[in-house]
């Protein structure tokens, strides 16, 4: 069996921001659509939030309009803004219950090169249960598999996340591995709030031949591309004790931890998952192959190491091997760090900024556990 995670960086729209030449460049539309979305929720608009209001519609370039380069703000029943001929802009409405209405990021259709080593990947990949990291939603996934995949997976599901840009994730499994049962933890809050950006779904997997069943959580963390860092840091760990409590209430013995955690092993947010539980990352199998390059982003050094496979000891116990699929991956500036496929002519036909990695494990060397 192998179980693998992949971000596919969105598969046909992709908002304008996240699509920008560097981090930095699509940062300040990002915090302010983020900024936003939080004050237009509030229950009473006060002269310091309709300032604050108006302040992030500049920034988005909504102040003289409806429709930006890379935001919309959509006014479906009564008016957030009055906007005069004289140029002057006001907010109108008194509060979240005097209009419908939000601010939405603009997207762009994803190079169609690009889409198609996306699946190339995952062809080579063959994982038989794969983790999906920005999937718009289950229709588009379902899409994807159906034009590119030559009908590899059987299972197909993405559940809604919190994110509102159409970043989701989501599973695949073959016909030998049917989805069961899934769980959403999109509603989960602390003491500070709600825990998750996206979610920590779980999904459940029939084993061939075995009544336990193996439960897959996919997980996409906080990113480290806009807001503070003693802020963002604070939510990945947030996040990750989190979803360290849920892989602890599963009652079966074999568990997977999938995604994009946004983190290197080493880090101090993800310390409650990595070190706080006895979940191992393939990463660290001596039967693991990385090509000499641990990271699975960007240049793929260490300190970009942000995809992971992590098994409970059942499953760690059965691994045969694991590595790393980067040929879809533009390899730095000029693509020559690692072989990339021949369909790759620029990093625009890249079909990831991240690479996959996947776990091999022998079903036959599971054994009897009990958890």
């Amino acid at each position: 069996m192998r179980i693998a995670s992949y971000n596919v960086e969105n598969l046909f729209n992709r908002a304008k921001a996240l699509d920008q030449r560097t981090w930095a460049a699509g940062r300040p539309v990002l915090e302010a659509f983020a900024r936003a979305g939080e004050l237009l929720e509030e229950p009473v608009y006060t002269d310091e939030i309709k300032r604050d209001i108006l302040r992030e519609l500049a920034r988005l370039g909504l102040r003289g309009g409806d429709l930006a380069k890379f935001a919309r703000l959509r006014q479906n029943r009564g008016r957030l803004l009055r906007r005069a001929r004289d140029g002057r802009v006001e907010v109108v409405a008194g509060g979240r219950a005097d209009w419908i209405g939000w601010v939405e990021l603009t997207t762009d259709r994803c190079d169609e090169q690009a889409l198609l080593n996306t699946a190339r990947v995952i062809l080579d990949l063959r994982a038989d249960v794969l983790g999906v990291i920005e999937a718009e939603s289950r229709h588009a996934l379902k899409r994807f598999t159906e034009g590119g995949l030559r009908g590899l997976y059987r299972h197909i599901m993405v559940m809604d996340g919190n994110d509102e840009r159409g970043i989701d994730v989501g599973v695949m499994s073959t016909e030998d591995f049917p989805l069961t049962g899934q769980r959403t933890h999109v509603d989960d809050e602390d003491e500070r709030g709600r825990v998750f950006s996206r979610d920590c779904p779980e999904y459940h997997f029939a084993l061939p031949g075995r009544a336990e069943r193996l439960v897959v959580l996919v997980n996409h963390l906080k990113s480290k591309g806009y807001g503070g860092k003693v802020a963002s840091d604070a939510t990945r760990r947030r996040q990750a004790a989190r979803v360290a409590e849920i892989y602890r209430a599963q009652a079966t013995p074999f568990v997977a931890v999938v995604g994009d955690l946004n983190d290197t092993p080493g880090s101090e947010p993800l310390e409650p998952l990595l070190r706080g539980t006895d979940l191992r990352d393939i990463g660290e199998h001596p039967a693991f192959d990385d090509a000499g390059r641990p990271g699975t982003y960007g240049s793929c050094t260490a300190r970009n190491k942000l995809d992971y496979v992590l098994l409970s000891p059942a499953l760690w116990a059965a691994v045969t091997g694991g590595g790393i699929l980067r040929k879809g991956v533009w390899g730095g500036r000029n693509g020559v760090l690692w072989p990339v496929y021949d369909t790759m002519t620029r990093a625009v036909h890249a079909g990831s900024d991240h690479a996959a990695i996947f776990a091999d494990i022998d079903l036959d060397k599971l054994g009897s556990h009990i958890r």
